[in-house]
C-alpha cells in the first residue's frame, strides 16, 4: 500500500505538488518560502499553467473556508496575492478569474476576518498594472459587497470599523482597477454610481464634527487618518480627481440624491462639507459643470421648504468661492437667472402664504425662513459677481436690480435689500471705510484715505445709458417705510461708491440732485412717511452732501453744507445721523415744519457749483424719477427721465 501511494503522488501534475508543498503542517508556521519560490519560478517558466495553478489554489482554499481552517486560507491568499504580483503574462487573465473567485468566496463568507482578508488581496490586485487586457472581467459583484460592507451594523465597534474601512478600501480598489480600463464596465454608469457615492457619503457623516480643511487633508494626525471618515474623504477625493468632463453629472447627481434622502440640507454643514470636497476634487475647468446641477437641483426643489432651499442656496455659495479660480463663465448668465428668479419665487411664496396659488394652504410658509433665504440668495448672487471681470460687475448690478421686486409692490424689505449688490461696484475694497464710521459726519475725509481713480470709458459708457435707473432705485428704496437703518447704512454706501468708481462731471451734478430729492421727500407730507423715516432720509442727505462736497474740493459748496450741518447740530440734530443711525434713535414724536438755514439750498449749491464750470441749467433742474415706459422685472433699461 505504501508503495502504491508513493506511485500516485508522484503522479500528480507538477504544479499541484509544488502548490500543495507550500502549505506547512501547521498553518501557524505560515506559507513555505522556499516552496513559494519554487512554485513562482514555475509559474514564471511555464505561465501557460498559471490558470490551473489558480484554479487549484482556488478549490484548496474553498475547502479549507468550508471546513473553518482558516490558517490555510490566509496562506492560500498569501500565495495568490505573490503570483499576481510575480506573473504579468498573457495568460494571466484565467489566473485573475480565479483569484477573483476566491476573493468573492472570502468576501461572502459570515466571517469578519475572512472579509477583511479578502479586500486586502483585491486592493493589492487593484494596484497592478496588468499588461494584458480583460474583455469580460466583471466587479458588478465588488461594488455592491464593499458597498454593503460600508454600511456595516456589526455588533463590536471595533470590528464594524474594521469591515466600513475595508469596504472604503475595497471601493478605492475598483475605481483604480477599472476607472482608465475602457475595456472594463463603466464604472461611472448610475448603476455603479449609486452604490459607490452614497456608501462613502454615509462613512463621511461619521466626520461631521471635521471641517474639511483645504484641497487635501494631508495634515490629519495619525489617528484622524485610521478614522472611516478621513479614509473616506480621501478615496471621495480621489474618485472626484479622476473623472473627466462627461463623468462630473454621475458622480454629482448621487451626492444630491443622498442629502435629499436624509434631510441633510437643512443643517447645511454636511452638504457645504460635501461640496467643498467636491469643488476642491474635480478639475478647475469643470467647475461650471457643479454649478450647473446645483441650479437645477434648486429648480426642482422650488417647491420645497425655505430651509432646503436656502440650504441648496449656500452650497452654491461656497462653491461658488472655490469656483472662482477656475471657469463659471458659461455659466454666469444661468446663475443669475435662476437665483433671481428664485428671489421671485420666495417673495411671491411670503405674500401668498403657500407653495401653491390654487390650493392656498397646501403648505404652511414661515415668513422669517423665506426672509433667510432671501438674504442667502442676494449674498450668493455677489459671490457669483464677484468672479466677474470689472468691467462686467456694473451691468450685472443693473441686471439684478431690474430683477429684484420692484419697492412699493411689497410690504416689506430684507434686511439687507438695499445696496446688495455693493461688491459688484467696490474695486478699490473701500466699502469698510464707510460701514465702519456708520453714516457720522466727518468735517475731513482725507482720514479715511479713499482711493479714487478716473471714470473708464467704459464706466462712462454704462453711467450715460443705465444711471437714470440706479438713481431711481436709491430713490425708491429710501420712500419704502419699512425701511431701517441697515437700508439707509447700504444706500449710503451705495450712494459713495458711486461717487468714487463711476462719477465723471454729470454723474456728480446728478447725484447731488438726488440728494436734494432726498430732501425734499423728507418734507412733503404727501408721502405720509414715519418721523423716524423721515429724519432718516434728512440725516443720510446730509452725509451724502458732506462726502460728495470734499470729494468736489469746491470750497464754497464745502462752507455750504458744513454751515447747515453746524446749524442742524444746534438746533436740529436729528437731523444728523449721530442721532438717527443708533440704537435708541433719538427723534421727536412730531417733526415741525423744516426751512431756512436747516435746509441744503439747491440756489446757493447752483451757484456755487456753477462759478466752478459745472452745468448750471441741470444743477437747477429738480430730480424727479419718471416711471412712463419703466418695464417691471426688465433689464434696467426703462425710459429715461425727461426733465429730471
Amino acid at each position: 500500500m505504501t508503495g502504491v501511494c508513493g506511485c500516485c503522488g508522484a503522479l500528480r501534475p507538477r504544479y499541484k505538488r509544488l502548490v500543495d508543498n507550500i502549505f506547512p503542517e501547521d498553518p501557524e508556521d505560515g506559507l513555505v518560502k522556499a516552496n513559494m519560490e519554487k512554485l513562482t519560478f514555475y509559474a514564471l517558466s511555464a505561465p501557460e499553467k498559471l490558470d490551473r495553478i489558480g484554479a487549484y489554489l482556488s478549490e484548496r482554499l474553498s475547502r479549507d473556508v468550508a471546513r473553518h481552517r482558516y490558517g490555510y486560507v490566509c496562506i492560500a491568499m498569501e500565495a495568490l496575492d505573490q503570483l499576481l504580483m510575480a506573473c504579468h503574462c498573457q495568460s494571466i487573465n484565467l489566473f485573475v478569474e480565479s483569484f477573483l473567485k476566491m476573493v468573492r468566496k472570502l468576501l461572502e463568507a459570515d466571517k469578519p476576518n475572512l472579509q477583511i482578508l479578502g479586500t486586502n488581496s483585491f486592493v493589492k490586485f487593484a494596484n497592478i498594472e496588468e499588461d494584458t487586457p480583460s474583455y469580460h472581467r466583471s466587479y458588478d459583484f465588488f461594488v455592491s459587497r464593499f458597498s454593503e460592507m460600508c454600511h456595516s451594523n456589526y455588533e463590536d465597534p471595533d470590528i464594524r470599523t474594521k469591515i466600513r474601512m475595508a469596504g472604503i478600501k475595497g471601493l478605492q480598489g475598483v475605481v483604480r482597477k477599472t476607472v482608465n480600463d475602457e475595456l472594463q464596465a463603466n464604472i461611472w454608469d448610475p448603476q455603479h454610481m449609486d452604490k459607490i457615492v452614497p456608501s462613502l457619503l454615509f462613512n463621511l457623516q461619521s466626520g461631521e464634527g471635521t471641517e474639511s480643511r483645504s484641497p487635501s487633508p494631508l495634515q490629519a494626525s495619525e489617528k484622524e487618518r485610521e478614522s472611516p471618515a478621513e479614509l473616506t474623504e480621501r478615496c471621495f477625493r480621489e474618485l472626484l480627481g479622476r473623472s473627466a468632463y462627461g463623468n462630473i453629472k454621475n458622480a454629482v447627481t448621487p451626492v444630491l440624491m443622498h442629502l435629499d434622502n436624509h434631510s441633510l440640507w437643512e443643517g447645511k454643514t454636511f452638504a457645504v462639507r460635501c461640496f467643498k470636497i467636491i469643488m476642491y476634487s474635480i478639475q478647475s475647468q469643470h467647475s461650471h459643470l457643479v454649478i450647473q446641477q446645483l441650479l437645477g437641483h434648486l429648480d426642482a426643489n422650488s417647491k420645497s421648504s425655505a430651509t432646503v432651499r436656502a440650504g441648496i442656496v449656500e452650497v452654491l455659495l461656497e462653491s461658488a468661492a472655490i469656483a472662482a479660480s477656475g471657469s463659471v463663465g458659461p455659466t454666469v448668465l444661468e446663475v443669475f437667472n435662476t437665483l433671481l428668479r428664485h428671489l421671485r419665487l420666495s417673495v411671491d411664496y411670503e405674500l401668498t402664504g403657500s407653495y401653491d396659488r390654487i390650493n392656498i394652504g397646501t403648505k404652511i410658509i414661515k415668513e422669517h425662513e423665506e426672509r433667510q433665504l432671501q438674504e442667502a440668495v442676494i449674498r450668493t448672487i455677489g459671490s457669483f459677481a464677484n468672479t466677474l471681470p470689472t468691467y462686467q460687475r456694473s451691468e450685472v448690478m443693473l441686471f439684478i436690480m431690474g430683477k429684484v421686486p420692484i419697492p412699493g409692490m411689497h410690504p416689506t424689505l430684507p434686511s439687507t435689500g438695499s445696496g446688495t449688490d455693493l461688491i459688484l461696484i467696490d474695486r478699490h475694497d473701500n466699502l469698510p471705510k464707510f460701514s465702519t464710521i456708520r453714516l457720522v459726519i466727518i468735517s475731513d475725509i482725507s482720514v479715511l484715505k479713499l482711493k479714487v481713480d478716473k471714470c473708464s470709458r467704459q464706466d462712462n459708457l454704462f453711467m450715460k445709458k443705465h444711471a437714470q435707473h440706479l438713481y431711481r432705485h436709491i430713490y425708491l428704496c429710501s420712500k419704502e417705510q419699512s425701511s431701517m437703518q441697515p437700508h439707509f447704512e447700504k444706500l449710503y454706501s451705495l450712494l459713495a461708491l458711486i461717487s468714487m468708481e463711476l462719477a465723471n462731471e454729470e454723474v456728480v451734478v446728478d447725484l447731488i440732485r438726488v440728494a436734494l430729492a432726498l430732501q425734499d421727500l423728507a418734507l412733503s407730507s404727501e408721502e405720509m412717511l414715519p418721523v423716524y423715516n423721515r429724519c432718516a432720509i434728512h440725516a443720510l442727505s446730509s452725509a451724502y452732501l458732506n462726502l460728495i462736497s470734499q470729494l468736489t474740493t469746491v470750497p464754497a459748496f464745502c462752507q455750504h453744507v458744513h454751515e447747515v450741518i453746524e446749524m442742524r447740530q444746534k438746533e436740529s440734530p436729528y437731523l444728523l445721523p449721530e442721532d438717527v443711525f443708533i440704537e435708541n434713535p433719538k427723534i421727536p414724536k412730531t417733526l415741525e415744519k423744516l426751512e431756512g438755514e436747516l435746509l441744503f439750498q439747491q440756489a446757493k449749491i447752483t451757484e456755487v457749483l456753477g462759478g466752478s464750470g459745472y452745468n448750471t441749467e441741470r444743477l437747477a433742474t429738480p430730480y424727479v424719477p419718471q416711471f412712463t415706459g419703466c418695464r417691471r422685472g426688465g433689464t434696467g433699461e426703462g425710459t429715461q427721465e425727461t426733465g429730471g
